[in-house]
C-alpha cells in the first residue's frame, strides 16, 4: 500500500492563538522519538508529563495526544483527559488524579492508547497538549467524543503547551 500523501500541518495552528506555557518530559524531548513502551505494542502507556507557567485564572486542564500523520481524513486521538485540577502539574504514566477523567480514543478505548502507525509509513508526530482552561466544570462526561471535547471547551481555553514526540514502525 502507498501512503505518500502531503504533510498535515499542526492542527493546534488552525486554532485561535493563546499565550504558551511549559510543557516537558523526562522521557522525551520535544521532537525526540518515543520510547516503546509509548508504543500501542510495547508498554502502551503515556510518557509522564510536567508543565509550569500556566495563565492566572487556570481552573482545570485538558490533556491530549494527538496523530495529524494518520492516514485518515481526521488524524487520530491517542489520548484526551478532561477535568485534571488546576494544581495539578505533572502525570506520571497517564495515571490521572482523582476528578479527572478520560472520554473514549480513537481506538474506542477510554485512557491512552499508543503510538501505531502503519508499517513503514513516514514517521508520525504525536502532539501532547496540555490546555489550561477557565473552568473546573466543562459539563462533560465520558461520553462525549474527542471532537465534542475539544468544540466545548474553545470558549474556555486560556493557553496552551504543546510537546511533539514522533514514532515509525520499519516496513
Amino acid at each position: 500500500m502507498n501512503l505518500e500523501r502531503p504533510i498535515p500541518p499542526d492542527p493546534y495552528t488552525l486554532l485561535p492563538a493563546v499565550p504558551s506555557f511549559t510543557l516537558t518530559s523526562p522521557e522525551l524531548a520535544d521532537g525526540g522519538s518515543l520510547g516503546e513502551k509509548h508504543a500501542f505494542e510495547g508498554g502502551n502507556t503515556a510518557p509522564s508529563l510536567e508543565w509550569s507557567g500556566a495563565p492566572e485564572g487556570t481552573r482545570s486542564f485538558l490533556v491530549t495526544c494527538y496523530d495529524p500523520d494518520a492516514p485518515t481524513p481526521s488524524g487520530f486521538w491517542h489520548w484526551v483527559a478532561v477535568g485534571v485540577p488546576a494544581d495539578v502539574t505533572s502525570l506520571r504514566d497517564g495515571e490521572l488524579p482523582e476528578g479527572a477523567f478520560t472520554v473514549r480514543n480513537d481506538y474506542g478505548q477510554p485512557g491512552f492508547c499508543g503510538a501505531a502507525p502503519p508499517p513503514g509509513d513516514r514517521p508520525h508526530r504525536y502532539i501532547f497538549a496540555v490546555t489550561a482552561l477557565d473552568t473546573d466544570d466543562t459539563g462533560l462526561d465520558e461520553s462525549a467524543t474527542p471532537a465534542v471535547v475539544h468544540f466545548m471547551t474553545l470558549q474556555h481555553v486560556l493557553g496552551r503547551a504543546l510537546l511533539t514526540g514522533t514514532f515509525q514502525i520499519p516496513a
